[in-house]
């Protein structure tokens, strides 16, 4: 399926997700997955030193021409997050917005967090919500076009490299007409999965999250409002012991 995940996250998962996040002034943070970079540069006007490590070179070189433009002292490394390539406990804390469940080996990725995690530094990171954005999902409307509920299946199907295509909804309307959408594979995990792969790590689970928009943001911003029916993302905070 494609997705107006994009559109979702400028309305309602970053701001939840920001909201959550603990302080990070003063501290030492690495970005897994920033795409164009805006989520990055969000936490970095929250005063932390960020550091961020994508796979794509169009992402970086976007986010680094944003850099010069308006800088916050970012460092944009082209790398994968499969093989984080930083010294042990380089960093205070580690986000990744929306960009885990692309990753093929999230096992491996979150060992390799855990590794330059400091001792009691965090990861916080959002994800489609595995329960209720599964590899099938349709939204279920009344006759006036209101989401009234879900409708989902394949939730145990943790088959890897679905392809879903879409474009980011900061680029103007007029630009995006001319793209071509991204093609990202999605490596979908159950629940019970993410948990224990985030235990294995080394990791200590502390917070779940389930934004659901307000009554005026749903009103404000329709793609959201199937939110008030069932969750589509999922944060997850845990902490190194």
């Amino acid at each position: 399926m494609t997705r107006l995940y994009s559109l979702r996250c400028d309305a309602l998962n970053t701001p939840a997700f920001l909201k959550v996040l603990p302080p990070v002034a003063g501290l030492a943070g690495l970005d897994l997955g920033c795409g164009e970079g805006s989520n990055t540069r969000a936490v970095a006007r929250l005063g932390a030193h960020m550091t961020v490590l994508d796979i794509a070179p169009t992402f970086i070189r976007y986010a680094r021409e944003t850099e010069a433009q308006t800088p916050l002292g970012i460092d944009y490394v082209l790398g994968d997050g499969q093989g984080i390539d930083f010294p042990e406990a380089s960093f205070d804390f580690v986000t990744a917005f929306m960009s885990m469940m692309d990753m093929a080996d999230q096992r491996q990725v979150l060992k390799g967090i855990h590794r330059v995690l400091k001792s009691g530094a965090f990861l916080q990171f959002s994800i489609l919500h595995p329960c209720f954005v599964p590899p099938t999902r349709r939204n279920i409307r009344n006759e006036a076009g209101e989401p009234v509920a879900v409708e989902i299946a394949d939730y145990f199907d943790e088959s890897d490299g679905r392809v879903e295509r879409w474009i980011f909804s900061s680029i103007p309307k007029e630009e995006r007409a001319t793209l071509t959408p991204f093609a990202i594979p999605r490596f979908h995990r159950t629940l019970s999965t993410w948990v224990s792969m985030i235990v294995e790590a080394g990791l200590t689970i502390e917070a779940f999250g389930e934004p659901m928009a307000s009554v005026e943001v749903a009103l404000a911003e329709p793609m959201v409002a199937d939110t008030r029916i069932a969750p589509i993302f999922l944060h997850i905070r845990a902490r190194k012991a």
